[in-house]
């Protein structure tokens, strides 16, 4: 069945059939339906940054943008869920046609821009999920903010999800949102970050709980800046790091007719790229802190190797919308 429905999906819009599938599993979580695409797996527990995973392979953030098909993707067997990224405020994103599937590549450019229907909604969503699972919430900031205001978007998002969220992933490389990159750079990162951890911890208290704070960085960072980057990580006391996000590199699908199109790429052809980083920032971090690898992992030998390279958990994104749940079990096999 599930097979079936992906096939006739994947002959239309790539937006109005990811809209039309978040409805369907909106709709059908929680009741009969979810057996098209409910599996039970077998348990791997994993300990990292303090929290109890079931298994390692988890959603890596954008595909559930608002939260609303948490229980859906839990039905599915994922280990964890990662849901935005959400801003301060709803924003529509931009302008159409903005995602293109490159099914020669097994991959996808979007330039989606954040779209969502704000932090409020998000809370909303999850406070009416059943999930008993580690959920991360991925926050950003809101396209008219300014570069330099960027911390108070990000802190209006932590403040509101805290309480709901196993952990909080900060979104600084997205390349769909203009000066969003520019934050994971010297000052302005260090500044960013230290406002963040600072605030955490004064939340942590006062909700008597631990939640890690995560930074997402992009697979398109020289040597050079890797090492920066974990510098600012250990000194500002993050709790572990997520790469990769997509690239804006086009080497790898040069020639296709979508090779032009502005946006972030990702899928199979991000697997080099991303495990590269991973094991360049493991080497950076000296094995200080978690990574979460994610990008281009679409077979269990993709993820064995990211595994070699350094990292403790998965996520998944393009493979999982060109497989499906039958991706998860393989790579749990890994």
């Amino acid at each position: 069945m599930y097979s079936i429905i992906q096939k006739l999906l994947m002959s239309c819009d790539p937006e109005w059939s990811h809209d039309v599938s978040i409805g369907f599993l909106k709709h059908s979580q929680n009741n009969i339906l979810n057996t098209a695409y409910s599996q039970n797996l077998p348990p791997k527990p994993v300990s990292c940054f303090g929290l109890e995973f079931k298994n390692p392979i988890g959603l890596a953030a954008g595909l559930d943008k608002n939260g609303e098909c948490i229980d859906a993707f839990s039905a599915m067997g994922f280990g964890f869920i990662e849901v935005g990224t959400v801003t301060p405020r709803a924003q529509a994103g931009n302008d159409k046609p903005r995602l293109f599937r490159l099914p020669e590549y097994n991959a996808i450019i979007n330039r989606m821009g954040f779209n969502n229907q704000g932090v409020d909604n998000l809370v909303n969503n999850v406070k009416r999920a059943k999930y008993q699972g580690i959920l991360g919430i991925n926050i950003g900031k809101n396209k008219t903010t300014a570069e330099q205001d960027a911390l108070a978007d990000y802190l209006i998002c932590l403040k509101k999800v805290h309480q709901y969220a196993s952990y909080i992933t900060i979104n600084i490389s997205s390349p769909n949102t203009p000066g969003l990159r520019n934050l994971q750079y010297g000052e302005a990162l260090n500044h960013l970050l230290n406002g963040l951890k600072n605030e955490t911890e004064k939340l942590n208290k006062a909700h008597a709980k631990q939640v890690p704070l995560l930074v997402k960085i992009a697979p398109d960072l020289s040597p050079e800046e890797i090492e920066q980057i974990a510098y600012s990580l250990l000194e500002t006391g993050m709790n572990g790091v997520i790469a990769t996000n997509t690239t804006l590199d086009r080497e790898a699908v040069k020639g296709h007719q979508y090779a032009a199109e502005m946006g972030g790429l990702s899928g199979a052809v991000l697997t080099e790229k991303s495990e590269h980083v991973t094991r360049l920032l493991h080497t950076a971090l000296g094995g200080k802190l978690p990574i979460i690898g994610v990008g281009g992992i679409s077979n269990a030998q993709d993820a064995s190797a990211r595994y070699a390279a350094g990292a403790s958990l998965l996520q998944v994104y393009s493979s999982f919308i060109y497989q499906g749940p039958p991706l998860i079990k393989a790579l749990l096999n890994a």
